[in-house]
């Protein structure tokens, strides 16, 4: 099917470039866990300059949310731009497993953006956590597999560099030294600061892998499309010494609303409380995920040095995105698997050459699944057959300035759960016998943790958003 986006016919692509004009490139920087923990954000606590720096000259979205509380379904709306509730996919594995797994055959239309952007002569490139896998091939966490590609018929080249921990998985649950999580050593701490470099640890690679990967392309004929995923803050809490030196002198505030959540909506993550030393100090692991923001933030600033350096900035498209957000014991919990906005809301910055006013903010609500038909927009990809419709719109108005807003709601899943946002509301509802049960209703003014249950006092506005989540 066409992609349907706000757009003439033929997309003019950035600002008032003419057909003679070269077509933008894409940056896509994905940031696994990453909260808005950021001081552009409104943490004052929070160490990030380099992305403070990159905020003052891009748009900053501060209500942006994705459609799963999860690695695995949130960028598999990224990338296939649907709707979990429409395509089914929820597990880590609905890329390549089970009956949803994506097609090794080339089909008429694209199945991930990666792909359309191949198809239009992009020359597409990947290091690190774009889809689900650590370097977008699938493999089981011991290596075995056979190594297929995650996205089909998408990256030109798939350049994650191992390390000393040899394969993807290694890298991404990583220590010091080559150790990591699956490698039979017992490694497993919650936290661990003993690295002195930062090219002691895959992220660092990662950015060094970018730069050349810039370098190369700068040489090159033709637009590109560079998806660069770092792992941090991604359990397990590892950066170098000096990350954790830095937040030492930092006042760093306890869990707000440090008490368990009550209702059929509260999380027990395995994932947190499987580590060794998890739960100990409240404070001590939230300065611990803080030193692995700021460890992050450097190497996002070496690729967006190296954009700077090899003079491809001024026509190439960036997008800094987090994947989910995290409960660091907000509401008692641990973990990223609710759907509240502690889970749901995550970093989103864009700068589009040309359209975005520089350091400009919206507080419009937006989607992760906005993303895809966002960038078909700004670049102006004259084939835009995609193997599906594509559920989001285009952010191009904001980012302009033309529109105040976008959309007036975004809905969210997991498992048999769902959640729909306003500007002033959540609700949270869970399908069970074909019905909505276990309703709760929040208000946003309450701040993102949820207090009181409105669902009582307010029944019309109830009705009136099951009624959306059920269309």
């Amino acid at each position: 099917m066409i992609v349907q986006v706000a757009a003439a016919a033929r997309f003019a692509g950035l600002g008032d470039v003419t057909d003679d004009a070269p077509p933008p490139n894409v940056l896509f920087i994905a940031i696994d866990d990453l909260r808005p923990d950021l001081g552009c954000y409104g943490v004052p606590h929070a160490r990030s300059p380099r992305l403070d720096a990159f905020a003052d000259t891009a748009m900053v979205f501060e209500q942006h949310y994705v459609q799963a509380p999860s690695c695995g379904p949130s960028r598999a709306a990224l990338l296939t731009g649907r709707d979990p509730a429409r395509s089914g996919r929820l597990g880590n594995a609905s890329l390549y497993g089970g009956k949803r797994a994506l097609s090794r055959e080339a089909l008429d239309g694209a199945q991930t953006m990666p792909e359309l952007f191949r198809r239009n002569g992009y020359r597409t490139v990947c290091i690190g956590k774009i889809s689900h896998t650590p370097d977008g091939r699938v493999f089981a966490y011991d290596g075995s597999g056979d190594g297929r590609d995650e996205l089909p018929n998408a990256w030109d080249v798939l350049a994650t560099p191992f390390g000393p921990w040899e394969r993807g998985w290694g890298a991404f649950f990583a220590y010091a030294g080559g150790r990591h999580r699956e490698d039979g050593t017992g490694a497993r701490s919650v936290f661990e600061f003993i690295a002195e470099t930062d090219d002691a640890l895959p992220d660092g690679l990662m950015a060094r892998a970018a730069t050349e990967q810039l370098k190369d392309l700068a040489e090159r004929d033709g637009p590109f499309f560079l998806g660069v995923g770092f792992f941090k803050p991604h359990l397990p809490f590892v950066a170098t010494r000096a990350d954790r030196a830095a937040l030492e002198g930092v006042e760093v505030p306890p869990p707000p609303w440090p008490e368990p959540l009550e209702g059929p909506y509260d999380s027990r993550s395995g994932e947190f409380m499987g580590y060794r030393g998890a739960g100990e100090d409240a404070v001590e692991a939230r300065r611990a995920y803080l030193a692995c923001v700021r460890y992050v933030d450097r190497q996002v600033g070496v690729v967006l040095g190296a954009l700077e350096e090899t003079g491809l900035a001024k026509n190439t498209i960036v997008v800094v995105w987090g994947d989910h957000g995290w409960h660091l014991g907000d509401s008692g919990i641990w973990g990223k698997h609710t759907l509240l906005d502690r889970s749901l809301r995550s970093v989103l910055m864009v700068r589009a050459p040309g359209v975005t006013r520089a350091g400009s903010r919206t507080a419009s609500l937006v989607a992760t699944l906005d993303l895809y038909p966002t960038l078909v927009d700004l670049c102006g990809l004259e084939d835009r057959r995609t193997s599906h419709e594509l559920d989001g719109v285009s952010l191009r108005p904001l980012l302009d300035g033309t529109a105040p807003s976008v959309r007036d709601a975004v809905t969210a899943r997991w498992g048999k759960a769902a959640t729909v946002r306003t500007g002033t509301h959540r609700l949270l509802a869970r399908r069970r016998d074909g019905e909505w049960r276990d309703v709760r209703l929040y208000l946003t003014a309450d701040g993102p943790d949820p207090i009181t249950d409105r669902s009582n006092a307010e029944p019309k506005t109830v009705e009136a958003l099951l009624e959306r989540l059920e269309r």
